[in-house]
């Protein structure tokens, strides 16, 4: 056995055995070599290593920490793996509890968008200010459906970085994420039709099944591994589905990713059964680690997969720029897109290209990146030590939700109306579901910085639930 897989496996056993608990900070690697005898280069080796196998996680300029534990939501072991809804009717409540988040002061953990102060609004309104000074007159011509070419080159060559080969021509610009999604699950349905989404899902599938008529297949997901693709092949044999909404990365409310196998899998399912994917991809750029998460899409052959996502989570929300990568759908859609909202707003795909031509984009989210990694695990931290032991905090490495789970008997909308008197936001588990399964569920934005405010209303939250655990 090498030196260094001496040291993983000595860490390894000391974490196992609570000598080291979850979220402790591990020894420096100067003082593990000094302690050890090793070399630096090979205790660096040794905690790499560790890290890559989730045991511990790096902060930077703070050292590396014990992983969180995933904590498994009892609901996701349900004996119910698929669910059917022939009718939807969610689109109200969402829009009540949405609305009740725009009250002034609010503390906004039900936030679906990162910390606007993480946005790089000087650099960006230096970019709207040039394409405004620059834009021709043709340009709502120019930048009709599928949008501006010089930004579909741009988002073309992310894709290849990647290894993706996507062409310019098979993407259309939107009016955000939302709207790629629309329109890609409107362009390969017809109401009436079957369409799998996750159980919990984002709430905006729901709200699209529901305005399109279409019936949910709801295929249960768990808060680590993703969807469970037996659950999915049961679907798919006992229902002629058409399309597929899923988020194979750091997924909506859960924030798991699916590994590149079960992707791989996922595809070929698919395209067993010939339906489309629409692949919900909006926090791909927002991974902790080294490597960027491949999409679903990277494995497809058949054409089935339609990938969107946006600058809504990594720029300026209010911009409401997407795409969808389309494929052989490019030309329905943007037929669909010219009925609808006719063109994103061509001032700003002018920005975005003006922006995304310069090195200040990758700059920008490095930094995004290792700032949400660390305002997560500062949050996560502090719910675990003012939160009841009874309420467990599920943690993913990516993305900025942490997914927590009360007790069965406690429900998450009591909580988010009590929260909201005192100006704390939450999401309650009942917007990611047709069902009751979720209702002691809630979701929380971590990317805002654990500052007085945010500790404030963490304890205050914390007492609301233990207040309600006592009753």
């Amino acid at each position: 056995m090498a030196k260094y897989e001496k040291l993983v496996e000595q860490i390894r056993n000391q974490i196992q055995n609570d000598v080291w608990a979850v979220g402790d900070k591990l020894p420096s690697l100067r003082k593990q070599t000094e302690t050890t005898g090793m070399s630096l280069m090979t205790v660096l080796h040794a905690y790499q290593v560790l890290e890559s196998q989730g045991w511990i996680v790096s902060h930077a300029r703070s050292g590396y920490f014990v992983a969180p534990k995933i904590q498994y939501a009892s609901t996701t072991e349900s004996d119910v793996t698929v669910q059917t809804t022939e009718t939807i009717d969610i689109n109200d409540f969402i829009f009540d509890v949405l609305q009740a988040s725009r009250k002034p002061h609010i503390i906004d953990f039900g936030s679906v968008y990162p910390d606007p102060t993480l946005y790089p609004r000087q650099q960006i309104n230096k970019s709207l200010i040039a394409a405004a000074r620059t834009m021709p007159t043709s340009s709502a011509l120019d930048n009709r459906p599928p949008g501006n070419k010089e930004l579909r080159q741009l988002i073309a060559k992310r894709y290849a970085a990647q290894g993706i080969s996507v062409s310019p021509d098979e993407i259309v610009i939107t009016a955000g994420a939302l709207e790629a999604l629309n329109l890609s699950l409107q362009a390969v349905t017809q109401p009436g039709d079957w369409v799998i989404v996750e159980s919990p899902t984002f709430y905006g599938a729901l709200q699209s099944l529901q305005r399109l008529n279409l019936r949910a297949l709801s295929v249960r997901t768990h808060p680590r591994d993703g969807i469970d693709l037996e659950s999915l092949e049961k679907a798919l044999q006992s229902h002629p589905v058409k399309a597929c909404w899923l988020m194979t990365n750091h997924q909506n409310p859960l924030g798991c990713t699916l590994t590149e196998a079960k992707k791989e899998r996922l595809i070929e399912l698919l395209s067993q059964y010939n339906v489309f994917l629409i692949e919900d991809d909006v926090y791909n750029e927002l991974y902790f680690g080294a490597n960027k998460p491949l999409p679903a899409k990277a494995f497809d052959q058949s054409g089935l997969a339609l990938h969107c996502s946006s600058f809504s989570k990594t720029l300026v929300a209010g911009f409401r720029i997407g795409w969808v990568a389309a494929g052989k759908m490019a030309l329905p859609i943007q037929k669909l897109q010219m009925m609808s909202t006719l063109s994103a707003s061509a001032p700003i795909q002018l920005a975005l290209a003006n922006y995304l031509s310069t090195r200040n984009y990758e700059n920008h989210l490095r930094k995004l990146r290792r700032t949400l990694e660390q305002r997560k695990f500062a949050t996560w931290q502090m719910l675990r030590a003012h939160l009841p032991t009874s309420v467990s905090v599920n943690y993913s490495e990516g993305g900025y939700f942490l997914w927590i789970e009360l007790p069965q008997h406690i429900d998450a909308m009591v909580l988010y109306q009590l929260a909201l008197k005192d100006n704390i936001s939450l999401a309650p588990g009942k917007m990611f579901s047709v069902s009751d399964q979720f209702n002691h569920c809630l979701r929380l934005n971590a990317s805002f910085d654990c500052a007085t405010t945010e500790e404030r209303a963490i304890k205050r939250l914390a007492e609301l639930v233990q207040a309600m655990l006592d009753e």
